[in-house]
């Protein structure tokens, strides 16, 4: 199977479906037209919206939707910069209220230095989140235990974070994402702390149903060339992971048999 021949390989969230396995953030660019540049170079179908930092009332002001269209695109609210679960609550019900989206994504923080997940906020926002009705892909941290209770809750997607936010350090703990996608019958999407395209193809070839990141891209000297080569990099990752690498061995193998030589 390849990405070319497979259609049917398609990304499902929540019953929506993505050809697309590649999320970018509306974040850090130097304006909207370089983050719209941006979406269509990576073939980006969801786009992460920061309710709290994001024009939403002021028509004076730039405005996201002006260059980014919604019909086009599928606009993801976050919950970036909330510290607590009530935040994150009364954050994602004005986005509902303001333009009606359920599909969402919840990001609890702990603290301003490492930006890792307070797991116990996540927990008990995500809850209160999925009862009311919304479709919640969860930011959290990479422990298999806290991701299986975030699906027993009903989140629709997992988004383990590779490093932390912002780092561009790569997948730290491969093993504990093998772990979570292997016990997880929701996508499993890496989130946070992918810095290049080799990162974003490690995480696919680990069996991750997709990657989200901003700071990889918008901070990049050529941020639209970047999002190119996440581009490729994810289509490269899940065909690598799909066509089954070979097994790794502790000697050589020889590519031309020796038996029958002359």
């Amino acid at each position: 199977m390849n990405a070319d021949s497979s259609k049917d390989d398609v990304l499902t969230i929540a019953g929506r479906r993505f050809s697309s396995r590649l999320i970018i953030g509306t974040g850090k660019y130097v304006d909207y037209a370089e983050n719209a540049a941006a979406a269509e170079a990576a073939g980006a179908e969801i786009v992460t919206v920061a309710v709290r930092r994001i024009n939403l009332s002021d028509p004076s002001a730039p405005m996201l939707i002006d260059y980014i269209d919604p019909k086009k695109y599928t606009f993801l609210p976050n919950t970036a910069g909330c510290f607590t679960g009530e935040d994150a609550v009364r954050t994602l019900r004005l986005a509902r209220e303001a333009g009606g989206w359920s599909l969402v994504k919840l990001e609890v923080l702990g603290d301003e230095k490492t930006l890792y997940p307070n797991m116990p906020e996540t927990l008990r926002s995500a809850e209160l989140l999925v009862k009311e009705g919304f479709d919640v892909m969860v930011y959290c941290s990479d422990d298999p235990i806290m991701a299986k209770q975030l699906e027993d809750i009903g989140c629709c997607a997992i988004m383990p974070l590779a490093a932390p936010i912002g780092s561009g350090l790569g997948v730290q703990n491969p093993i504990n994402i093998r772990m979570i996608i292997e016990q997880s019958k929701v996508p499993v999407l890496v989130d946070a702390g992918v810095g290049t395209a080799s990162d974003a193809a490690i995480a696919m070839e680990l069996g991750c149903d997709g990657v989200l990141m901003n700071t990889a891209i918008a901070e990049a000297k050529n941020p639209v060339l970047m999002a190119q080569a996440m581009r490729h990099a994810v289509i490269a990752g899940r065909q690598a992971y799909l066509a089954g690498r070979m097994a790794k061995r502790l000697y050589a193998d020889p590519s031309s048999p020796l038996a029958g030589l002359i």
